[in-house]
């Protein structure tokens, strides 16, 4: 299937969206090429269609509870634990638990000690880590035990051709995609030079790249880049460098730095309304900044409106009321159910055999049966069929990278309050 897009006003978010421009396919299909079969692949029909026996599936976490993106790191757990009430509610042939750990964020070893601790427990799979710096640490950890790892909220275009075995996956698009979107939009904006200020990880550079290849492309000119590392707590160089270029627009790829740098440079006397955020900090600010502070700023956010999604996200709600934002909780809700369809359909729980059927489950091979909840999916998979699982994040689709070849990106707009709404 093609990819779909949603293109006109943030966080690395929303179960329908519709193509906005035709410019926007152009560069999502350089992120959704095919590639050969992996190993896992390999697994035969006999080695998966023996004697059906209720499945006992151990699913672990690295999410954020602590570090730059921890604000990620509630709604992520949220979705998680609402997938697994879902599939040992429905009683169909398989049975999940889940171990929630912290990934912490590239300061600390957080991530390789919790994934040390997830592998002793003989998880099958691992979701997270939200930052794509932190999952390129323990990538190697997690699929070199031949465990599935699969992350709700990376957006590295690194990811895509990564030497993983197979078991490697994501719900969220490629940042080529937010770059293409973001750029397209600072430019239609009326925006003819753009400063940037990025986080120099695979995270930031990637998305910086994307982002000023398809600002330039538009007619427009970076007049002013800077990088910073993370567990810097000082940008007034960075700051004083931008302003310096006068840029029209302002684009801050960070994670929770914003909270400095956004009244750092709004001080400078730069207009907050021409500020541009990421999925990494498109985030609500009603508690940190002064209202009006970023009235009119606009940021882009992969995923479907939340609002959209009927009464998923009340039952997140129900899962933990003290939410306020909602950012990956569909991707990490679809994570989980998928790979518990591809254990039902391997008939297994070992991590080649579930990341052996993660495409076909996702409507990436084969000619599936549309199921938009566990329940149905799970049931036509004990049926003898193929199930083509469409979730709330949207329909994922899988190549054989292990990348969806679907995806929405939102446009959003900030209020006075400093709260933000979907524009497009």
């Amino acid at each position: 299937m093609g990819v779909f897009t949603s293109a006109s006003a943030g966080r690395s978010r929303g179960a329908t969206a519709t193509l906005s421009s035709l410019a926007l396919l152009g560069a999502s299909a350089l992120i959704l090429s095919g590639c050969a079969a992996t190993p896992a692949d390999e697994a035969t029909d006999e080695e998966t269609s023996g004697p059906r026996e209720d499945l006992s599936l151990t699913i672990g976490t690295i999410l954020p509870q602590s570090g730059t993106l921890a604000f990620l790191g509630p709604p992520e757990e949220a979705g998680v634990a609402l997938a697994v009430q879902d599939i040992n509610e429905a009683d169909l042939g398989i049975q999940v638990e889940a171990i929630f750990r912290d990934s912490g964020d590239t300061t600390t070893d957080t991530a390789t000690v919790s994934v040390t601790d997830l592998l002793s427990q003989d998880v099958t799979a691992i979701v997270g880590a939200a930052s794509s710096a932190v999952s390129k640490t323990v990538i190697d950890q997690i699929t070199g035990a031949g465990v599935v790892h699969f992350s709700p909220a990376n957006t590295s275009p690194d990811f895509t051709d990564y030497e993983d075995d197979g078991l490697y996956f994501r719900t969220a698009p490629s940042d080529l995609l937010q770059g293409e979107v973001l750029g397209n939009q600072i430019a239609e904006d009326g925006n003819s030079t753009l400063g940037l200020l990025v986080l120099n990880d695979a995270y930031g550079t990637g998305l910086a790249g994307a982002l000023a290849e398809n600002f330039e492309a538009a007619g427009g000119e970076i007049v002013a880049e800077e990088l910073f590392n993370e567990g810097d707590t000082s940008f007034d160089a960075q700051i004083s460098s931008i302003t310096a270029a006068d840029p029209d627009a302002i684009a801050i790829i960070t994670f929770d730095q914003a909270k400095v740098v956004v009244p750092a440079l709004v001080g400078t006397g730069y207009p907050g309304e021409n500020l541009y955020f990421v999925d990494g900090n498109l985030a609500d600010y009603s508690a940190d900044f002064e209202p009006g502070l970023i009235t009119g700023a606009k940021g882009t956010l992969p995923g479907l409106d939340i609002d959209t999604l009927g009464d998923f996200k009340d039952r997140l709600l129900e899962v933990d009321p003290a939410l306020t934002d909602f950012s990956y909780s569909a991707e990490s809700y679809d994570a989980v159910i998928l790979i518990a369809l591809a254990a039902l359909a391997a008939n297994s729980t070992a991590g080649a055999d579930i990341a052996a059927k993660l495409q076909e489950v996702s409507g990436g091979s084969g000619d599936g049966e549309t199921a938009t909840d566990f329940a149905s999916a799970a049931q036509i998979i004990l049926d003898g069929s193929v199930v083509d699982y469409d979730g709330p994040s949207g329909p994922v689709t899988f190549d054989e990278k292990g990348d969806p070849t679907e995806a929405s990106i939102g446009v959003y707009e900030y209020l006075e309050d400093n709260t933000y709404e979907r524009i497009n």
